[in-house]
């Protein structure tokens, strides 16, 4: 039997009133933009089937996302490890946890977990004979590396635009959209797109799926009887600031609160581009007679960064004042004003414990093509070491997957700072646990079924 895939989206868009997830400030959602979507990808090969996500989402934090695997797990009749449920990471998408609205969300999150079983129900049904290829494009100019070595030394993330204190920027951005196409029997073709951004672009009260949304429906539009999956990479230490523009590069853009420029207009801009890039590749992919589907999921242990005793009443300080409203008090200003405060939130958060976090790292094989799942945000880095990884030809790193810890520098950013690597949970060496572990289990999957 060959390849048979499958493919069904759904609405997940929340009510307003909700708190919306990322930054450090209560925002309640006043309107929508656009509707947010799930869309799952069903790939079965005869003997294996494994159910692909694409959700829009900032997270799935392990307390909502384990008990949403478990219940498509039992209903659907699938194997855990052969579902893989990724967040977009849109920053105007519902905050799924905390203290406001709280009906709401637990209405929102009982909502979501029937939207997640129907979809993959429907895909499942969806299932058509299809023929798979795959390659490469590129989407230049609208990912940024946002961590940059300043004059003094010191790291920042987001210093601003044209801060004449910026020396460099610290890492290398990869502006590569990895494409695979499904080409079905008597039925729409399926083309999953991944590309390595935050979709932060727009801030504000508002709902929207960011980029990824522009650029599955640019897609769509233009090609047609084709449907449109996106997956976001490792994008820890990336985003869209271009932070010495020329030309119209500032236009749909207005200064936000934390040095960033936001506009809505520029998230349509670099859905767009992404949309562009799949069209480049789509028409000239590589097919491929290899079908095989697996997956495999692991769980690791990493310590927590937990706070000396001296640093906790500095903390306390800063958490008082940001709380109460007093930030003037607070010595700093834009991002690193941000950066403090998510520092003292994770030394609070980590006083009394725990010493560690389980992570739960998941990989699927379809044919030649291997998605590895990343339970928070990983650096560029991080994802440029995983696309080595020996059996597949092409890798997708997906961020925030079954599941959300936080960001995982690399050893190396703990000692530079930044506020990456300040508010991180975890200690230093955290990148290369999960790249070892990862490729570990990818390789696996490749050897084990030839």
């Amino acid at each position: 039997m060959g390849l048979e895939v499958g493919f069904a989206r759904v609405n997940i868009t929340p009510p307003l009133g909700i708190p919306i997830a990322g930054y450090y400030q209560l925002r309640l959602a006043r309107t929508v933009l656009d509707e947010l979507e799930l869309s799952a990808l069903a790939v079965s090969d005869g003997q294996e089937t494994a159910l692909i996500y694409s959700v829009d989402l900032l997270e799935l934090k392990s307390e909502f996302c384990e008990k949403m695997l478990k219940a498509a797990s039992d209903e659907l009749g699938l194997k855990q490890s052969s579902i893989f449920v990724a967040c977009t990471h849109t920053h105007t998408g519902p905050q799924l946890d905390g203290q406001e609205a709280p009906k709401l969300r637990e209405e929102y999150v009982s909502f979501l977990t029937r939207r997640l079983i129907d979809a993959g129900r429907m895909a499942l049904d969806d299932r058509k004979s299809a023929r798979m290829g795959f390659g490469t494009s590129h989407a230049p100019g609208i990912a940024f590396i946002r961590r940059f070595r300043m004059k003094d030394g010191t790291i920042h993330t987001n210093p601003g635009i044209d801060n004449p204190d910026v020396v460099c920027p610290v890492g290398e951005v990869d502006d590569s959209v990895r494409v695979v196409r499904f080409d079905r029997e008597n039925a729409d073709a399926v083309v999953l797109a991944h590309f390595a951004v935050h979709p932060d672009t727009i801030g504000g009260c508002v709902i929207s799926a960011d980029w990824p949304g522009f650029a599955r429906r640019t897609a769509e539009k233009a090609l047609d009887g084709v449907k449109c999956i996106v997956f976001n990479g490792a994008i820890g230490d990336v985003n869209h600031v271009n932070t010495h523009p020329v030309g119209g590069a500032l236009n749909d853009l207005k200064m936000d609160f934390d040095d960033c420029v936001r506009g809505y207009g520029h998230a349509r801009h670099m859905g767009r581009t992404v949309a562009g890039a799949i069209l480049q590749i789509f028409d000239k992919v590589e097919y491929t007679d290899d079908v095989r589907v697996a997956a495999a999921q692991k769980r690791v242990f990493c310590p927590s960064n937990r706070p000396e005793a001296s640093e906790l009443p500095g903390a306390r300080r800063i958490c008082e004042l940001h709380s109460s409203g007093r930030d003037s008090e607070i010595p700093f200003t834009g991002m690193q004003l941000t950066t403090v405060v998510a520092e003292a939130e994770r030394m609070l958060e980590l006083e009394n414990g725990p010493d560690g976090f389980e992570l739960f790292l998941s990989s699927v094989r379809v044919g030649p093509v291997a998605l590895i799942g990343i339970p928070g945000e990983p650096f560029s880095g991080t994802g440029r070491e995983l696309m080595a990884a020996k059996g597949p030809r092409m890798v997708l790193p997906c961020c925030c997957t079954n599941g959300y810890a936080n960001y995982f520098p690399l050893a190396k950013d703990y000692a530079e700072g930044g506020y990456e690597a300040r508010s991180s949970l975890f200690k230093a060496g955290v990148a290369e646990v999960i790249r070892d572990e990862c490729l570990s289990m990818t390789e696996k999957l490749y050897q084990e079924r030839g």
